[in-house]
């Protein structure tokens, strides 16, 4: 099933985020039917840095190509800015269909972006982002969404951003975001306003500006997909802070050892003996 035939089922898509193929891996085990390949938690694990527009369009192919190397599931993945005028949207649709989306997320934030969360952001004007849109509708070869994000209830306001959101969807725009609404009467206007038209994406971040509804509630709302992008990260952090104040302090990992996985356990996770049992398959030995 096409990620597009998905969002026609009546339930929420959940779609947690990764950064890399264990995480790719795991989220799949879960039983999740689809994942989101955050910039944002591409910026912190691989640069150990913020949100604010470091990651490059490489560095982003180069995971999602991993990633698809682990997971048959459909990935929507984070173009920011399209990392620059129309001509990089298009080509950045082009290395990341070959990368493996089934997904661009693209936002009408100004070229470095940042995170939708933080404060002081600022937007290209309507037709500039219009203009990006076509330019990967144009360069897709395969049936890729095409996922408009508007930053502009923060910057100029809910209307101002409503108004963005529907220009996106005249554009050519398949899924509509709308972030950072401020409680749950905006999340509720959003639904009502573009319920219908196009597929609706909601992403819920621990601290930032949305409250944090359930998936059932969100559904409830009239929105078709929930992103979760940075609370891996943010579980693993902190579980790495702890475990490396913990060695520092009592010099081995006894303390932390139900914590974490044992040497048999991370393999099972990995599924080390399959892939062992897979190579005897072709060693010519079998």
């Amino acid at each position: 099933m096409t990620l597009r035939d998905r969002l026609k089922a009546p339930d929420i898509l959940v779609a947690p985020g990764v950064y890399d193929g264990l995480t790719a891996a795991l989220a799949t085990d879960a039983g999740f039917e689809a994942l989101y390949l955050s910039g944002a938690a591409v910026a912190y694990t691989r640069l150990g840095r913020p949100d604010i527009g470091l990651s490059t369009a490489s560095e982003m192919t180069d995971t999602m190509a991993l990633i698809a190397d682990r997971t048959d599931l459909p990935v929507i993945m984070d173009a920011d800015t399209g990392f620059g005028n129309a001509l990089n949207a298009r080509r950045t649709m082009q290395s990341y269909e070959r990368a493996g989306a089934a997904a661009l997320q693209v936002e009408d934030q100004t070229y470095p972006k940042k995170c939708g969360h933080l404060s002081d952001k600022s937007l290209i004007p309507i037709n500039e982002m219009c203009g990006k849109i076509a330019a990967m509708a144009d360069a897709r070869r395969h049936d890729t969404l095409i996922i408009a994000r508007t930053d502009a209830i923060a910057v100029e306001g809910f209307d101002a951003a409503i108004n963005r959101a529907g220009s996106y969807i005249d554009a050519g725009a398949d899924v509509l975001f709308v972030e950072a609404p401020r409680d749950s009467a905006e999340l509720v206007k959003i639904a009502k306003t573009f319920k219908g038209r196009v597929p609706l994406l909601v992403n819920m971040v621990e601290g930032g500006a949305t409250p944090i509804s359930s998936a059932t509630d969100l559904q409830e709302m009239g929105f078709d997909i929930v992103i979760f992008p940075g609370g891996i990260v943010r579980a693993l952090a902190k579980t790495a802070q702890d475990y490396y104040s913990s060695l520092r302090k009592s010099g081995s990992n006894k303390a932390f050892s139900t914590r974490m996985h044992d040497f048999d356990g991370l393999n099972a996770a990995l599924g080390t003996p399959e892939m062992l049992a897979l190579g005897k398959k072709f060693d010519g030995n079998a």
